[in-house]
């Protein structure tokens, strides 16, 4: 039978946070969305408060100061460097290892013979090499090992290892009993609540429900859940992502934007990283689409929220070319005399480098020379920072960037803002 472990960040973008900051340790504190909008991640001290995922945060000023809340702005180059250490140090552990999520990673155990031990050693090395806790579930499947890490997060008494390989059955029964369908990996709100109005309100009764009953209401996916409930692999471990079929490089813009030559530098900006994550990723694209729009919310105001796609000579990942491709369509569809909030790219229409057909009398596709250019571009700015070279559309001031007026440094990730230990 297989072995499964799920290892998980606790409160990732908060403890990445106090790494470099032991001060906000035993604080409230929030990490904001884009523009400092929304909370996107909190401390177990503001979970105690009440406060909900995508909390407005002009809504909470009477609790910041009734409570002290520490409010931090979304630091992504620092959250990914963190993830990246945790990532590596995980891979020693096992040669089998999906990635799931920035803060989630799931390892094949089989054949290690003491899974509580290794889940601790696991929990000590990370705590001690990167600075932040995680957890660990342990079970026969990828379902079972997501619920174990949920147990493991909980119940102080596993002390942040739950492995329901070793477990008694009555004692997992049990467990599976006290736990709303909901927590279950697959099972939405929508889904959720379709449950609870057939009587399936635990994790125990929909594992113990007639499977084929499951399967003609809910589908395939739904047997394949239950099945891996009772401990039958049906998820097989994804050892490396496949490649992105869509890529979409979006933003709120800081203040309001109508001048077309900073939405030119916005739009030059997202596909430059969208063209960045498709070279990534080894492949290239055939399409690309440009939009802008006002605000929605913003009543009284003329609304216009245009958008276009354009098809390439040839499917490339020169950011160069899709670059000029997305700021033609800008131009066709930009309108003066309205106040933008967002702009965003997309590319689509993506195909693994090398194998795309191309037509007879197209131009050449990538050249050795462009794919060479567009390679060193790569490797400067994982090197020396993001954005270190860029092209000249892009912009050089950026006013219209996005809000993060509380971003703590990026300590890892550049030279000039390494943490100094006096």
């Amino acid at each position: 039978m297989s072995t499964i472990a799920l290892v998980d960040v606790n409160n990732f973008y908060v403890s990445a946070e106090r790494v470099f900051n032991p001060k906000l340790e035993g604080v409230p504190v929030v990490v904001l969305s884009n523009n400092d909008g929304c909370v996107v991640a909190r401390s177990q001290e503001i979970r105690a408060l009440g406060v909900t995922m995508g909390e407005p945060w002009f809504k909470l000023r009477d609790l910041v100061k009734e409570h002290g809340i520490v409010a931090l702005s979304s630091n992504y180059a620092l959250y990914a460097d963190i993830s990246n250490r945790v990532m590596t140090i995980l891979s020693d552990f096992s040669p089998r290892q999906e990635v799931y999520s920035i803060d989630e990673c799931f390892l094949d155990l089989e054949g290690i013979p003491d899974l509580t031990q290794t889940g601790q050693t696991i929990r000590q090395r990370i705590r001690k090499w990167v600075g932040v806790p995680v957890c660990v579930g342990i079970a026969p499947t990828k379902t079972l090992a997501k619920l174990a890490n949920h147990v493991a997060k909980k119940r102080s008494q596993y002390q942040g290892v739950c492995n329901f390989k070793e477990m008694p059955v009555e004692d997992i029964d049990q467990i599976l009993a006290s736990i709303e369908v909901g927590e279950v990996w697959g099972i939405g709100r929508k889904l959720n609540a379709h449950l609870q109005r057939g009587g399936i309100q635990t994790v125990k009764q929909l594992r113990d429900f007639d499977i084929l009953r499951l399967r003609r209401r809910f589908g395939v996916v739904m047997e394949r859940t239950v099945r891996e409930l009772r401990g039958e692999p049906c998820l097989e471990m994804a050892e490396v992502s496949p490649p992105k079929q869509q890529i979409i490089s979006s933003r709120t813009f800081g203040r309001y934007v109508t001048d077309l030559h900073e939405l030119e530098g916005a739009v030059s900006t997202y596909m430059s990283r969208a063209a960045e994550k498709l070279r990534r990723q080894a492949s290239v694209a055939a399409t690309a689409y440009v939009c802008i729009r006002t605000n929605p919310h913003k009543d009284g105001e003329p609304q216009y929220s245009p958008g276009m796609m354009i098809g390439l000579p040839h499917p490339t990942n020169d950011t160069r070319e899709l670059v000029q491709a997305v700021l033609t369509c800008l131009h066709r569809i930009y309108r003066d005399g309205f106040r933008y909030q967002k702009a965003g790219v997309m590319l689509s229409d993506i195909t693994p480098e090398g194998i795309s057909q191309g037509e007879l009398f197209a131009s050449q596709p990538v050249t050795p020379k462009a794919s060479k250019l567009m390679s060193t571009l790569d490797q400067i700015n994982r090197k020396m920072g993001e954005g270190v070279l860029k092209l000249a559309s892009d912009g050089v001031e950026q006013e219209w960037k996005m809000k993060r007026g509380n971003k703590s440094p990026a300590y890892t990730t550049r030279w000039d803002e390494l943490p100094i230990v006096r």
